[in-house]
């Protein structure tokens, strides 16, 4: 049975029960802290291996910096909310970020088998899930890269991690690609699933983008864009209704229209509870959207720029129906001096580890062969996979 450090509820009285219980129908928005761990931990009882849930702390600002966590006024430490499953605990480290509107749990399908071979390390990202959510004032695309990439760097530090495997998920993936270029000594192999920040608004694709912005729709989507008018906001506007719309989107998009795997009814029910809570929490680490992207996700600092720097081997795994283009992976390897290789999963879109969880599964082992069964490192690519 999984497990959890966190024990919100341990010695409370029913009254006290009772009252929260009352408070959360009363509020606008029915959910809280307390209420996304309980979330996390019922979601992750599907997990069988054993794991810690922890809040790492890393402090109050950037070491070296009079500036807290980017402008805040509280002086409060700042933590990150980590889940760790040892059940092979020789073997090597993989740390896990989740991409943007997610929380490490949406990994649920996928721990214990990574965990069969990997000690597996799954994170909330500053502002997300249950880590800290401090306001957020960053005010340019330096400033909130740093915003994740050095809350990253103090997690590590405060676990004592020297070396890693490094795996991001779209957003995730590129917070993972700026984090392996600044500190490129820390990470043994990056794998960027389904991974943005490598089209910019130059590219040919982005016709379309420019010609739309010049209608009417296109417009008012761009100003929402622009004035940082994010989906979270939506779900909390919405107040107790918020639960019910999140419900819709996650039967759909992982049932009714899923392109792989159907979640079950127990998984669907667990994941829609989970992602209405870490949505509808405060505002944080969302609003680095605009930052980052500009309307059409296109980066404002496409990770291609920095392609020839890259000094970590390097794979890429894209699902067939990933809406993410998997030609922005092949022009960044033709700059690329570190080793690089790219992984196409059937029956998998951009949650292809949820779509198709033992392909995907298949394609990480691939990628970090030479750490788990170092005499077979030029072992054929799977069945099902191809490589582009």
């Amino acid at each position: 049975m999984a497990e959890e450090t966190s024990k919100n509820d341990v010695g409370l009285s029913s009254q006290t029960r009772s009252n929260r219980s009352w408070s959360s129908v009363l509020r606008w928005i029915p959910s809280s802290m307390d209420h996304i761990m309980a979330a996390e931990k019922r979601l992750l009882s599907v997990v069988k291996t054993p794991y810690v849930q922890e809040h790492v702390n890393i402090g109050s600002g950037p070491p070296g910096s009079k500036v807290r966590w980017f402008r805040s006024s509280s002086n409060e430490p700042r933590f990150i909310n980590t889940v760790t499953f040892d059940s092979k605990r020789d073997a090597p480290t993989l740390v896990m970020i989740h991409g943007y509107a997610a929380s490490q749990g949406f990994f649920f399908r996928n721990f214990d088998a990574l965990a069969s071979r990997f000690r597996v390390i799954a994170v909330d990202q500053l502002g997300w899930g249950g880590s800290s959510r401090p306001d957020f004032t960053c005010k340019s695309t330096k400033e909130t890269e740093a915003w994740f990439i050095d809350s990253l760097e103090e997690w590590r530090k405060a676990k004592n991690l020297s070396k890693f495997i490094l795996l991001g998920h779209s957003f995730g993936g590129y917070v993972a690609a700026k984090y392996a270029l600044k500190h490129p000594e820390c990470v043994q192999h990056l794998i960027l699933v389904g991974s943005a920040g490598f089209s910019s608004e130059s590219d040919a694709t982005s016709e379309w983008v420019t010609r739309f912005r010049t209608t009417w729709k296109g417009a008012v989507l761009n100003h929402l864009w622009e004035s940082n008018f994010t989906p979270q906001k939506i779900v909390r506007g919405l107040g107790p209704w918020g639960p019910n719309v999140v419900r819709r989107y996650t039967s759909s998009r992982f049932g009714t229209h899923s392109i792989g795997e159907i979640l079950t009814e127990e998984e669907s029910r667990l994941l829609t509870d989970y992602v209405y809570h870490t949505t509808a929490a405060k505002s944080s680490g969302e609003q680095c959207l605009k930052y980052i992207f500009s309307f059409g996700a296109f980066a404002r600092m496409p990770l291609l720029l920095s392609a020839s720097e890259w000094k970590v081997p390097t794979t890429f795994i894209y699902g067939f129906q990933d809406w993410m283009n998997y030609q922005g992976a092949q022009e960044a390897r033709k700059h690329m001096k570190a080793p690089c290789e790219i992984i196409r999963v059937p029956k998998g879109g951009h949650f292809v580890f949820i779509d198709n969880p033992t392909g995907f599964h298949s394609a990480v082992f691939y990628a970090c062969r030479r750490f788990v069964t170092p005499d077979l490192d030029n072992e054929s690519l799977p069945e099902g996979l191809t490589s582009a």
